[in-house]
């Protein structure tokens, strides 16, 4: 069977056939995407009812006669609307990353830095917000700023030394990938803990980038982003039978007619590059890659033909939900997204953990 060929790999969890399971499914997770960006838009420190807001973006397609408040326009459209598409944008980035790991991987405890990336980012960043303060150096190319472009470069940089250090010949073993992840990683760490420590102005700036944060969006950021994750969702759909096949086993696939070698390089570039986008627009984010890509296997089943896009719109709600938290619990104070998404997503991840006692089956 060619490597392009479905996989078709059981899913217990719905016992109806595929083709059957995937617009229901998907058809529930947008609604309840939908849902989640009009919460999301209406509730802050104004509050706009639901319709308003309906009729305002409604008014930005259809020639409606304004019956709204220009400052209730000016908030949704420039302040929460983006701050809405960031998050879908970012969710479903590290969640898509997170299902091709921990299939590549065949671990459920991967996630989208588990090969050095989050180093790479904090340290691209840490360099650029010193720069910023100490060099006065300054970038603005389609809204990006110097952080997001050195996040963005630290992250890719990362992920081409940690290859080049595992690749074995013409192999790039698992275990030897990840053990270089894990070696690189923590060092690129030190080096920005050191770096923090000799530029104590900016370490405000630093750890608020650690904790992640969806405010600081422009839509010329978005455009550029949207697309490169949309893109890489879109390559992921494509090589789902394949990922479907490596859960058999690399020998097994190798029988299957997928070339193994050459599906990691491209399934580790694709998650890296997901990853690495991602970051740049929000910082660090934790368990959203870990725990939507695990919550989405144990509801849908592990045939990527569904997990793969169930997960990048569960990634994209439960983000959209954790920044709507973050701007509430302490409304007008705002919290660092990535502190709301580990205080859920760990305990949770616990509990599926302890739910499950079971050895989990992958």
């Amino acid at each position: 069977m060619a490597g392009s060929e479905w996989i078709q790999v059981r899913a217990p969890a719905l016992a109806f056939p595929y083709r059957r399971r995937l617009p229901v499914a998907l058809g529930g997770l947008v609604c309840l995407l939908l849902f989640s960006a009009l919460i999301g838009i209406s509730l802050g420190a104004v509050s706009i009812p639901p319709d308003q807001v309906v009729r305002i973006l409604a008014g930005r397609l259809l020639p409606l006669a304004p019956t709204w408040a220009p400052a209730d326009e000016q908030i949704i459209l420039t302040l929460r609307l983006p701050r809405i598409v960031a998050a879908l944008i970012v969710g479903a980035g590290l969640a898509t990353a997170g299902v091709l790991f921990q299939g590549l991987l065949r671990n459920p405890m991967a996630d989208p830095y588990i090969i050095g990336t989050s180093g790479g980012a904090s340290l691209g960043a840490t360099v650029a917000l010193l720069a910023s303060a100490q060099l006065g150096w300054q970038l603005s190319w389609a809204g990006f700023g110097l952080v997001p472009v050195f996040a963005f470069a630290g992250a890719t940089a990362t992920v081409l030394v940690v290859y080049n250090v595992a690749r074995v010949g013409t192999r790039t073993p698992i275990t030897t990938l990840l053990l270089a992840g894990f070696a690189v990683g923590s060092m690129l760490t030190a080096v920005m803990s050191f770096l923090m420590l000799i530029g104590e102005h900016s370490l405000r700036g630093t750890l608020l980038w650690l904790m992640g944060g969806l405010g600081s969006n422009a839509w010329e950021q978005l455009v550029i982003v949207g697309p490169l994750v949309l893109l890489g969702l879109a390559v992921s759909c494509y090589f789902a039978a394949d990922l479907n096949a490596l859960l058999l086993g690399e020998e097994q696939a190798t029988y299957l007619g997928v070339n193994v070698e050459r599906r990691k390089v491209l399934l580790l570039a694709l998650g890296s590059l997901l990853t690495a986008a991602s970051v740049s627009i929000s910082g660090l984010i934790g368990f959203v890659g870990l725990v939507v890509p695990h919550v989405a296997r144990l509801a849908f089943g592990p045939d990527h033909r569904l997990l793969i896009p169930a997960a990048a719109l569960a990634g994209g709600c439960f983000l959209i939900l954790a920044d709507l938290v973050a701007r509430l619990v302490l409304a007008p104070t705002e919290v660092p997204v990535g502190i709301v998404t580990a205080l859920a997503g760990a305990p949770f991840f616990l509990y599926l953990l302890r739910r499950n006692r079971h050895e989990y089956r992958f």
